[in-house]
């Protein structure tokens, strides 16, 4: 299978979808590079499936044409990003990254087949221009989850594949790993990345990671306000903040000085593993700058497990002051060590199932999360490599079969409350797992993975980021668009 790095899952980026947001736009940016400098005549983006019909709530429209204009989701200016959307689609012309600028309709030139679907993913974008020389360049597109984009008729071939020295395809082969060499989980992931980057590299990505993910946390518990797509959804982490430290910091680091100062007993715990995770996600909802883990519409687990293990066990919260060259991962951080941990824990999934809604519901986004952190909270509280996959099995036990069926094609109702549970069964597979003696576990991770993805399989389509199931068809309301 394809080698996959922990930078792999996680992405920086523009919420509030990883598969329909992030996805298109880097499928846009790959498509610009295959137009030639001049003489383009006209460009269209054409939408399938669920990037069709969930597309307007998603922003799958403006993905791709901030693509075009060769904007970056990691760089892009975020503020004001719904406003210059707006412009554009009253514009008469698109201004390509390549520099020149063509005639532009918004109505014909983005184009959504909602009863269409392209064979080789549910996510799927074409990209047609028409060149001043009569010739089509025509490219198709699949947006395969966590912001991961295969062009058509790509294989195995076309991916850059690199050597790792420990290979995994499953969690026993990590497993296997760590008892032959007498090593642990971070140790294994540590290893492996260092086939891509020097050492200092994988600490200051880490650390990039961190501080996104951080600093998102901080401005959704500062943000108040109603979230954009016409839901009328009410933001409510900034309430939650304020309601137990009066009021939150105005700078990132002295807000979470403040945090983690604050000993809370189990309610107060629970309320703020839940605030840390709406922040994030409201954040998401809001067009904001998140961290795709795995997905955008599960970017909140991780970092909310995360923040609790820092600020709630005992661990130092603040990130590493050196970040230069280490010759194992024991010389890392907590931190750097659970995330390493749970973005492994994210590829096994992404090779054995999906991470994409739209294949298979939210147990692909959520569940795959939780799973994530749970394995990543157990190591870094001390359970060894058997304990730490038991904790991201039990995580995933309990979220199998959860349907993706977002309100009006948001990514705001049931989507960011289900971060919350998703953070809470984290935590509590970690306990349980620890607790525990692995041998007696009658489910493997590797068993539970694939029942994942034969669940998927089975799964009524509507419950696949559609919006033509359960909750987006049962609860009555009027949205307007984006």
């Amino acid at each position: 299978m394809e080698s996959i790095s922990v930078f792999d899952m996680f992405k920086v980026g523009v919420g509030p979808s990883s598969s329909h947001t992030m996805g298109p736009w880097r499928a846009a940016e790959r498509f610009l590079r295959e137009l030639p400098a001049t003489g383009v005549q006209s460009v269209q983006a054409h939408l399938y499936g669920s990037l069709a019909k969930t597309g307007i709530g998603h922003g799958t429209d403006l993905a791709v044409l901030m693509g075009l204009q060769g904007e970056d989701p990691e760089t892009c200016v975020v503020e004001g990003l719904l406003d210059r959307f707006e412009s554009l689609k009253s514009a008469n012309t698109l201004r390509l990254g390549t520099g020149e600028t063509v005639p532009f309709d918004y109505t014909r030139d983005v184009v959504f087949h909602f009863d269409e679907c392209l064979l080789g993913h549910p996510n799927g974008v074409r990209f047609l221009a028409m060149l001043d020389s009569g010739e089509r360049v025509l490219r198709s597109y699949y947006s395969v989850g966590g912001g991961f984009v295969v062009e058509e008729g790509e294989g195995a071939a076309d991916r850059q594949l690199v050597q790792l020295p420990y290979p995994i395809d499953e969690a026993a082969q990590l497993s296997a790993y760590c008892e032959r060499d007498g090593i642990d989980l971070a140790e294994v992931v540590f290893r492996n990345e260092l086939t891509w980057r020097s050492s200092t590299e994988i600490r200051q990505g880490l650390a990039r990671i961190w501080t996104v993910m951080r600093d998102c946390i901080w401005r959704g518990c500062r943000t108040e306000g109603i979230l954009p797509g016409g839901l009328g959804v009410v933001r409510r982490a900034a309430k939650m903040a304020t309601s137990t430290l009066g009021e939150v910091p105005n700078e990132p680091d002295e807000f979470f000085k403040v945090v983690d100062a604050h000993k809370p007993d189990f309610r107060n715990t629970v309320s703020w593993v839940s605030c840390f995770a709406l922040a994030v996600n409201e954040e998401n909802a809001a067009f904001g700058r998140v961290v795709t883990a795995p997905t955008n519409g599960a970017a909140g687990v991780i970092p909310a497990v995360l923040m609790y293990a820092l600020s709630f066990l005992d661990q130092p919260h603040s990130l590493p002051e050196d970040l230069g060259e280490v010759t194992s991962a024991e010389g890392l951080s907590m931190m750097e060590k659970f995330l390493l941990v749970s973005g492994e824990i994210g590829s096994l999934f992404k090779k054995g199932a999906t991470i994409s809604a739209a294949m298979g519901g939210c147990q692909a986004e959520i569940g795959v999360s939780s799973a994530m952190a749970a394995a990543a909270l157990c190591y870094v509280m001390g359970g060894d490599t058997a304990r730490s996959l038991m904790a991201a099995e039990i995580a995933m036990e309990h979220h199998l079969g959860m349907t993706c069926d977002p309100i009006g094609g948001l990514v705001q109702a049931p989507c960011i409350e289900r971060n919350t549970m998703g953070a809470m069964k984290a935590i509590t597979a970690a306990q349980i797992a620890l607790a525990s003696n692995p041998e007696d576990a009658k489910v493997s991770l590797d068993d539970v993975i694939r029942t994942m993805w034969q669940t998927a399989l089975d799964m009524n389509h509507r419950y696949k980021e559609t919006s033509e199931g359960g909750l987006a068809v049962n609860v009555s309301v009027a949205v307007a668009e984006c």
